[in-house]
């Protein structure tokens, strides 16, 4: 292998001619922003790619989350059962609307919620479930359901890892009260900064708009209070423009999780995450776990491959619970899985362009301690 560097991720991009062609109109416009035509394209094209009934575009994924969440209008200091093994933003969209965040522990064969779990958790003060399809592993979607319809709770997926996935042959944003999709430039599918909302009822969409267009419903009319969380034009035509190509980097991605796959299950002390039946995959992330079987702890696989310029990340950790953040507040809170995902998981390289050779020297220098 040679010595450039090897990322866990890069951002997939159409050609810059494709690009610089598809933005030229824009100089006769000058629209550039305001949910203009490429904002409403985009919105319409991925609502018929995700098979979602209907679809609001956000500047970005976490605002998308915090903003869905503000929609729902739960009373201040209600509580959110989520999961701590997950970025920050999904925290911390919880707690910026001043509601408490309850973390549940996750399932060790996936990483997602567990959901057997979840109803020990419910109070008087539980409004809702905020579960997190983490790496594009899906929830237990179904009774995550029946638990909410049981209880009176709203159920909001963070599905930020889970563009173009499916269960049981429905858009993965088609289930729960709202799904919010990143299109952070790392995501397999991305517009530079961007996200999403999924969502069955039509009036989600209205307040979704008036939240982020400063509650504006025409020239000398404001009726209500709103932040400011629309995509530009410039982020609208990448999308569409990546929109055009997805299928050809899921693709890709494929064949390398594949080749990981091939080179790593057999491996003692080497755990991959189990895929639910009935799931169609987007490959965005190949996750491992580092088991007292192997010769090196996680930290020090880490460490080795760096040294041979390879980056791998420790993709989730420390748990958003334990962040520095919150002050040892939920130190004591029982997340005995989730905390030992976070010791043994290492995120491995995975990005349209990065070549099967690359995965194949990768497993075996893993193979090799």
């Amino acid at each position: 292998m040679d010595k450039e560097k090897i990322f866990v991720t890069r951002s997939s991009m159409p050609s810059y001619e494709e690009y610089i062609e598809a933005i030229k109109p824009l100089w006769d416009s000058h629209w550039l922003t305001n949910m203009g035509k490429y904002h409403q394209e985009l919105e319409k094209n991925l609502r018929e790619y995700l098979d979602v009934p209907w679809l609001s575009l956000m500047v970005n994924g976490h605002m998308a989350l915090e903003l869905t969440i503000q929609a729902m209008g739960f009373p201040e200091g209600a509580e959110v059962i989520t999961t701590p093994f997950t970025f920050i933003s999904t925290t911390h969209a919880i707690v910026r609307n001043h509601l408490k965040p309850v973390f549940c522990d996750v399932k060790p064969e996936d990483g997602t919620i567990d959901e057997t779990k979840i109803e020990e958790l419910i109070t008087e003060r539980t409004a809702a479930i905020l579960p997190v399809h983490v790496y594009g592993n899906v929830c237990n979607v179904e009774e995550i359901q029946r638990i909410a319809d049981k209880y009176g709770l709203k159920v909001i997926y963070d599905a930020a890892h889970a563009f173009g996935v499916s269960f049981k042959g429905k858009g993965i944003g088609s289930y729960g009260d709202a799904s919010v999709f990143s299109f952070h430039a790392t995501k397999v599918f991305h517009t530079i900064e961007g996200g999403a909302v999924a969502f069955p009822d039509a009036k989600l969409y209205d307040k979704l708009y008036n939240l982020k267009n400063f509650g504006i419903r025409g020239e000398e009319l404001v009726t209500a209070v709103g932040a400011n969380g629309k995509m530009n034009e410039f982020c609208a035509i990448m999308g569409l423009c990546n929109l055009d190509h997805v299928e050809e980097s899921v693709a890709q991605r494929k064949a390398l999780c594949e080749e990981y796959e091939k080179g790593l299950r057999d491996v003692s002390g080497i755990r991959l995450f189990e895929i639910k039946q009935e799931v169609k995959r987007n490959y965005g992330y190949f996750p491992i776990l580092i088991e007292d079987a192997y010769p090196l702890s996680r930290d020090e696989l880490y460490e080795r491959l760096k040294e041979q310029q390879i980056y791998t990340r420790k993709y989730f950790y420390p748990l958003t619970s334990d962040q520095a953040c919150f002050k040892n507040k939920y130190r004591d809170v029982g997340l005995g899985d989730a905390r030992r995902l976070a010791k043994q998981v290492l995120a491995l390289p995975v990005y349209e362009g990065l070549w099967v050779d690359n995965v194949s020297e990768i497993a075996k220098i893993i193979c090799a301690y």
